[in-house]
């Protein structure tokens, strides 16, 4: 499990190679082929972003299904920018968390504040704020919509990197220590690798997050703002206020096709390169597979190529090095330390209470008592929906993601569908909804709740799916020797090794549904509009309305309860997952 920093496998390979023919064979020209048509499809779509704010007048979204295909390659080009960004974040920001102790303690909370915060949320404040960073130029919405998306994928991927960060065993640490590894070196050779797994899985569902929100993300009405990108999430809400069926099917068609493609072209060789990552004494008796991932490894020129990488990442490796390797020593804390993280938790506390007073004297100026009330009775309604939605999803994904962890076979099938399925935008949907409720004279206050959970569910699905992909084959072929009983092998084999990564999950869907309620709780087709009583309705409206005050007090109320709850139930699991059920 722990790489050590050398590449003599790759040099060696290398040098066999050049021995030989240096012309690319048949899969260089393939692998070359899929890159270029890649490459050139991303590039006109970045070049279109940087047109004129006045294109987007002069020559709107329409529902032409030649188009189509033009608007996927730059909703595409968005996802990947905000998930390129997101991967960036989340190195920073959760090894930071993971390493620092005084950091932790801004880091955390802060976390849990930003995933409550609605994508519509975000979008009120920033949309203004990077139109007028690139006057005249699509690119201020463009970024807009960029960081919209963002904002639906990083919090998980960070909150999956932090938790892994902090559950790596202790004895892989001990002999990375042992081998005078630099703390450089044991991030890159130990930690990451081990992070690797549970990361791949929540890149993958945060991709599918930022589908489940792109309507909200690039058909952008904000108070007398309206910007429509060019985009599969402009076209279905075009289509869905037009009540246009065939055009509604046209984009699911579209965005399934995306999915299989980059499902195919990367995720899952990525998947089938990490499976090495794995902390394992025992092979692995089934591996997934990827036919790009073969293709690479069969090329002769792309590894000639990947030579002087592969030595430029060896020499990185040995920064710091050179300094004397012995055992570190545990040194006992300094009374000096723990005066300055008491200090530093007291200066914290002082800037939350600033920040909370300052956003209760701008409610308290703008609204009054009665709007706060409405707003908190809206907060009760949604947190018995999430609650709910939550506990069931679990009981519905545990199993079925355990069982699918452990046979790689069935994940590579799984995989793309889940997918899809997690990024099957809920705007898709309304026209049945709305349709069947009104037919039926059904309540919106309980039938409108599934949708909320419609996007987040995954969040569970994919986090077990990595927990039970990364589980020890050596520990489950020791659970098959002492022939434990069913209950048995769940209660102290399985669920403790996936424990981690489901509270990852659940965490995550929790945040997530919150979010997804500015989505659910108010649903439109055509002109028939539909509202359930909820704190997702009460933002919705005033966003829309460009009701700044209360657009600031609902979220205020919904960053609350996400805190508190995430301080009351999933932190102490987060700690319970951290003491007692790691891979030591």
């Amino acid at each position: 499990m722990i790489f050590l920093p050398h590449n003599r496998e790759s040099l060696s390979e290398a040098a066999t190679l050049s021995r030989g023919r240096i012309m690319p064979n048949v899969y260089d020209i393939l692998a070359l082929s899929i890159m270029a048509a890649v490459f050139v499809l991303l590039a006109h779509a970045a070049i279109a972003m940087r047109g004129s704010i006045e294109l987007l007048s002069t020559a709107p979204v329409t529902l032409d299904p030649a188009n189509l295909p033009e608007y996927a390659v730059r909703t595409t080009l968005r996802m990947f920018a905000a998930i390129i960004a997101s991967l960036i974040f989340t190195f920073v920001v959760a090894t930071l968390a993971a390493k620092s102790r005084r950091a932790e303690i801004i880091i955390i909370p802060a976390l849990d504040i930003l995933q409550s915060v609605p994508v519509l949320g975000f979008l009120t404040f920033t949309v203004t704020f990077f139109m007028g960073l690139f006057p005249g130029s699509q690119l201020g919405a463009e970024l807009a919509s960029i960081f919209a998306i963002f904002t639906s994928q990083a919090w998980n991927m960070t909150f999956s990197f932090y938790q892994s960060l902090r559950t790596v065993p202790r004895d892989l640490d001990e002999v990375s220590r042992g081998f005078g590894l630099t703390s450089w070196q044991r991030f890159w050779r130990l930690e990451a690798p081990f992070a690797a797994p549970g990361l791949i899985w929540n890149t993958m569902m945060s991709m599918s997050g930022g589908w489940f929100f792109v309507v909200a993300s690039e058909a952008i009405t904000v108070g007398d703002t309206t910007v429509e990108l060019p985009g599969i999430g402009s076209w279905l809400a075009l289509a869905i206020s037009k009540q246009d069926f065939v055009a509604v099917g046209w984009a699911v068609l579209a965005m399934g096709i995306l999915i299989l493609l980059y499902d195919q072209l990367l995720f899952r060789p990525i998947v089938a390169w990490a499976d090495k990552f794995r902390a394992e004494q025992t092979a692995s008796q089934q591996k997934p597979r990827s036919w790009v991932y073969d293709l690479l490894r069969r090329t002769r020129l792309l590894k000639l190529i990947g030579v002087p990488l592969a030595a430029g990442w060896d020499r990185l490796m040995l920064v710091g090095a050179r300094r004397t390797r012995q055992a570190p020593r545990l040194a006992a804390p300094r009374p000096t330390s723990k005066l300055v993280d008491r200090l530093w938790i007291v200066l914290v506390a002082l800037m939350a209470i600033a920040g909370a007073m300052v956003t209760v004297l701008y409610i308290r100026r703008t609204l009054g008592w009665g709007d706060v009330a409405e707003a908190f009775g809206g907060g009760f309604a949604t947190l018995v929906r999430v609650v709910v939605l939550v506990a069931l999803a679990s009981l519905v994904w545990v199993p079925i993601g355990v069982w699918v962890g452990l046979r790689p076979a069935v994940a590579q099938k799984v995989q793309p569908v889940a997918q899809f399925l997690a990024a099957f935008p809920a705007n898709v949907l309304f026209p049945f909804v709305v349709i069947a409720i009104v037919a039926t004279g059904a309540s919106p206050n309980v039938w409108l709740s599934p949708l909320m959970i419609l996007g987040t569910q995954w969040y569970i699905l994919f986090n077990v799916i990595a927990g039970a992909s990364a589980f020890p084959s050596d520990l489950r072929e020791a659970a098959a020797v002492f022939k434990l009983s069913s209950w048995s092998w769940w209660t102290k084999v399985m669920l403790p090794g996936i424990f981690p990564y489901y509270v990852t999950g659940a965490l995550t869907a929790t945040g997530g549904s919150w979010n997804a309620s500015i989505v659910a709780e108010v649903a439109s087709w055509g002109n028939t509009h539909l509202e359930a009583y909820g704190l997702g309705s009460y933002i919705a409206k005033a966003t829309e309305a460009g009701d700044f005050p209360r657009v600031v007090l609902g979220i205020a109320v919904m960053s609350l309860f996400v805190t508190m709850f995430n301080r009351l139930m999933w932190r102490p699991l987060y700690v319970f997952a951290e003491r007692r059920l790691r891979l030591d």
